[in-house]
């Protein structure tokens, strides 16, 4: 039987030619900068995202936190929605890392509001911290996205109170595709941004940091201090070199299966499904039944081949991915109707 996995896009597995270019590609010591393959993906990714030079990292995790090493000082302050993935999955690093203070806001459908930031910015008074970092996202955790006009509200607003802008783009390509930009239309906006190579681009590990070289040059060491510092890991760039390049393209693929997915769930009694709301590759619904009902779903549907996560704060989530296709949808829609019937 064949597994359906919609649990997140982090399940993809890299593709048969990511696989032999792992095989074959040219190595060196990355830690002395001479892997020759690592090299050319921190280029290459720095071209494409529209930046100076570019940081591969084992970890999106890792990434976020050597760039907030490098933008603050110890006691300085951050301002970041309450949805933020660096604030909510992140485990607090930036507070043991950095000894920085986030202060967070909420935004109708985690759309940042360029003016409630800039109330947000502390003036200068003895008894406050710093605010020395804007910390945005796009996509978003909920599967919007944040529309160019907004960032560049915001970056304007950061640049006129001499502050730097960090993007959390772990998914900035499905972004860029949703609004049918290139991906630089977007990080033109911002000083800083992370980049994910194993969600949706099918790598099997890492992600890119880009920015200006002296940005980058001190967020080398920050990623040495957190051990991040790898040796042959030509053999994990070469998947990425091909994520950055070639897997964007396919993007579009798992939009349309959302949305395909989101359709069909909104005609199913019981199934909440904003439709509307799906603008990359992430699907959230509420299922109006007993709360035994709904615990039982995911081993329910484990049983049938399809893999996903439980109920989380009322909503399921599903994230179509490169390894299911448009009929695994039509499976899955019809698992619920009857699970539901």
């Amino acid at each position: 039987m064949k597994v359906i996995d919609v649990r997140s896009d982090t399940v993809t597995v890299p593709t048969d030619e990511m696989r032999k270019a792992m095989a074959e590609c040219p190595v060196g010591d990355d830690v002395y900068g001479d892997d020759p393959t690592v090299n050319e993906l921190e280029r290459t990714a720095a071209e494409i995202l529209g930046k100076e030079a570019a940081l591969f990292f084992p970890s999106g995790t890792q990434c976020n936190q050597a760039a907030i090493m490098s933008w603050t000082n110890r006691g300085n302050e951050i301002i970041v929605s309450d949805m933020a993935h660096i604030y909510e999955h992140e485990v607090g690093a930036a507070a043991v890392l950095s000894g920085a203070n986030m202060r967070t806001l909420h935004f109708k459908d985690g759309i940042p509001d360029c003016g409630q930031i800039e109330r947000a910015i502390r003036r200068e008074d003895i008894h406050c911290p710093e605010t020395a970092l804007i910390c945005l996202e796009n996509a978003l955790a909920n599967g919007r996205v944040v529309p160019v006009e907004n960032m560049r509200q915001i970056y304007e607003m950061a640049g006129r109170h001499g502050i730097p802008v960090h993007m959390d783009g772990a998914r900035c390509f499905n972004a860029a595709v949703a609004q049918e930009v290139d991906v630089k239309e977007i990080t033109q906006y911002v000083d800083s941004v992370s980049c994910c190579l194993s969600k949706g681009l099918c790598a099997p590990v890492g992600s890119v940091l880009a920015g200006k070289k002296e940005f980058i040059a001190k967020a080398r060491k920050n990623r040495k201090l957190l051990g991040g510092g790898m040796r042959q890991a030509g053999v994990l760039a070469a998947p990425g070199l091909i994520a950055v390049r070639e897997m964007p393209r396919r993007l579009h693929i798992d939009h349309e299966n959302a949305r395909y997915l989101a359709e069909g769930l909104s005609k199913i009694p019981g199934i909440d499904c904003e439709k509307d709301a799906v603008q990359i590759n992430m699907v959230f619904f509420r299922i109006d039944r007993e709360e035994e009902i709904r615990k039982g779903l995911p081993m329910w549907l484990l049983q049938r081949g399809i893999k996903t996560n439980p109920e989380d704060g009322g909503l399921f989530r599903m994230v179509t991915n490169a390894g299911v296709e448009r009929k695994d949808m039509d499976v899955i829609l019809k698992a619920l109707t009857e699970y539901l019937a």
